[in-house]
């Protein structure tokens, strides 16, 4: 499916990225962790945000006194927002000393209303281990910022919030990665840091005119590195000879392609069992890949790129339903522009979250422009100083 060119807009396109991302994030919350069949059993299907979660207690309570369901957002959406924050306040391209003062700032130094507490708090308090680990090792350890990520565990978490930079490097897939990878190495390592330079290749090329999913996903394939350029390829593949299948064939032969990259399967949950068991879960790997984003390309492949059926189906795929929601939205939402937002699910997740998306995606839509301006000015002088150059090497030869 191609993109509407006359339709789209730099400003409508960025809402959309950031809609998407909280809309994935908001409707795969409420099954997280969750697997395909349990879903099945339990939902039938999930396509509304207003879905209860399944952790909540027949007494109406949360458990672990957090709350889902109903459009609520996580980290994934709130991180993003923390990313865009950092763009904002320094207006310019992004390296992993941003990670370690900026990002700090804002997950640990920064209130801000955390809608799974139901109050204002530190983001540090929701995150999980490895995110936490941004603040350990940066503000607590002091270490080089390009090493932030070494020793973390291998996840999803800086892929889930990345997608800003591809926005800022727009059209420009190769500069998007290079950013990302630069940025997030002081957050991830391995298979978890070139994902997260991929997913932010991807939404750069989004941007691209008139392109569609399988250029998209050439794109990535082109900069994508060992075993995350291979689950991707496999599930691609796979994905084009699927189309118009059941949904349980799709996620049964999308899970298994993926469970040769990666160990985690449909046990997510971390419990006492675990405890000092022998695991590649988690660990650096060449070879390895996390499932989120690969199986979110794939989704998006099956469907030709359809926003809402794409995310839809990678959500009842179960596990890490919000971050494959977050990243096949990100990217189609780049694409698609603002026509695919619906109005009422955003004014939904703005009352949920205590959040104003369409405000927050037009502060950072301005600096978008701000960086990509100067980028011009840059391009037109290095290419002036290099014609210069070039006269006088031929004066000389002369």
């Amino acid at each position: 499916m191609k993109n509407d060119v006359a339709a789209l807009s730099l400003k409508g396109r960025i809402r959309a990225v950031l809609f998407g991302v909280a809309y994935g994030d908001a409707l795969g919350a409420s099954v997280e962790k969750l697997s395909a069949e349990q879903i099945r059993q339990r939902y039938g299907r999930v396509t509304s945000l207003k879905t209860e979660w399944h952790k909540m207690s027949e007494s109406g309570i949360a458990r672990n006194w957090r709350v889902r369901g109903g459009g609520i957002v996580t980290d994934d959406t709130l991180m993003t927002l923390c990313l865009m924050s950092v763009y904002n306040d320094v207006r310019r391209h992004l390296d992993a000393w941003d990670m370690a003062e900026g990002m700090v700032r804002e997950i640990a130094w920064t209130p801000r209303w955390v809608p799974e507490l139901q109050r204002e708090a530190m983001l540090i308090e929701r995150l999980f281990y490895p995110e936490k680990w941004i603040f350990q090792r940066h503000q607590l350890t002091n270490c080089d910022p390009r090493e932030g990520g070494i020793g973390n565990m291998v996840n999803c978490g800086a892929a889930m919030y990345i997608a800003p930079i591809g926005v800022v490097n727009a059209c420009n897939p190769k500069a998007a990665y290079d950013e990302a990878i630069g940025f997030a190495s002081g957050h991830q390592q391995s298979f978890g840091l070139e994902a997260a330079g991929v997913l932010a290749a991807a939404v750069a090329a989004a941007f691209v005119p008139g392109t569609t999913v399988d250029r998209i996903v050439d794109e990535a394939l082109a900069l994508a590195k060992d075993g995350t350029k291979k689950a991707i390829e496999d599930i691609v593949e796979a994905a084009h000879g699927l189309k118009g299948a059941e949904h349980a064939r799709v996620v049964e032969t999308f899970h298994s392609i993926i469970a040769k990259y990666s160990p985690m399967g449909d046990d997510v949950v971390h419990s006492i069992k675990k405890a000092g068991v022998p695991s590649e879960a988690y660990r650096p790997s060449r070879v390895n890949a996390i499932e989120e984003l690969p199986l979110a390309l794939g989704f998006a492949v099956v469907n030709d790129g359809d926003f809402y059926k794409t995310i839809q189906d990678g959500i009842n795929s179960g596990r890490d339903t919000d971050s494959i929601g977050v990243m096949a939205g990100a990217i189609l939402g780049a694409m698609h522009g603002e026509t695919i937002i619906d109005r009422d699910d955003a004014s939904l997740l703005d009352a949920a979250n205590k959040l104003d998306l369409f405000a927050a995606a037009d502060a950072f839509c301005d600096t978008v422009i701000e960086i990509q301006q100067a980028d011009w000015r840059s391009e037109q002088a290095t290419a002036a100083m290099r014609r210069s150059l070039a006269g006088s090497l031929v004066s000389e030869v002369a």
